[in-house]
């Protein structure tokens, strides 16, 4: 023993960590279990309508928009683990300091991002199902990843707003 006082943990800290591990846990195995089910019912060519949206399977050995979709699996394997792995540990060293909802959406695009790396590792391509007609067909990760961002910039506004406030309070 050295005699140095041992720090506690930060309850806060600790709690902020377990909500982005709870919320990337459960995000991701709801599009990864999604993701069979779809493949099933779509077999075959079948398009559901759904009104404005419609499930329509297709596959994209790209990345977001089919981009770099000429590029080797294995490059595109290996760029997006390194981009994912870097949301991860991003979002794991602010989460102590961040609000609520930046860890949730961190947490969303984290999910999102790592779920399409899976099934990308499965057969080189991910599984994509929702057609607008208007915009390229998604998934459900694709949907995580896209409302996580959203959510982050409404907490940047937010917290920087709150801030502002603060700092107008103290002069």
């Amino acid at each position: 023993m050295s005699g140095d006082p041992v720090t506690p943990p930060v309850p806060g800290r600790r709690r902020a960590r377990t909500v982005f591990v709870a919320a990337t846990a459960v995000l991701a195995a709801a599009a990864l279990i999604v993701e069979p089910l779809i493949r099933a019912v779509l077999a075959g060519g079948r398009v559901i309508d759904l009104g404005m949206l419609q499930l329509r399977l297709t596959y994209n050995t790209g990345v977001a928009f089919s981009l770099g979709n000429q590029l080797p699996t294995p490059v595109l394997v290996a760029v997006t683990v390194t981009v994912t792995a870097g949301i991860a540990v991003y979002a794991w060293r602010t989460a102590p300091t961040s609000s609520a909802a930046a860890v949730i959406g961190f947490a969303a695009i984290f999910a999102g991002a790592a779920a399409n790396v899976i099934d990308r590792l499965v057969d080189g391509k991910v599984t994509d199902y929702l057609h607008t007609g208007w915009w390229p067909t998604f998934n459900l990760a694709d949907t995580f990843i896209t409302c996580g961002v959203a959510l982050l910039l409404v907490s940047l506004f937010v917290d920087s707003r709150s801030a502002g406030t603060r700092e107008k309070a103290t002069s």
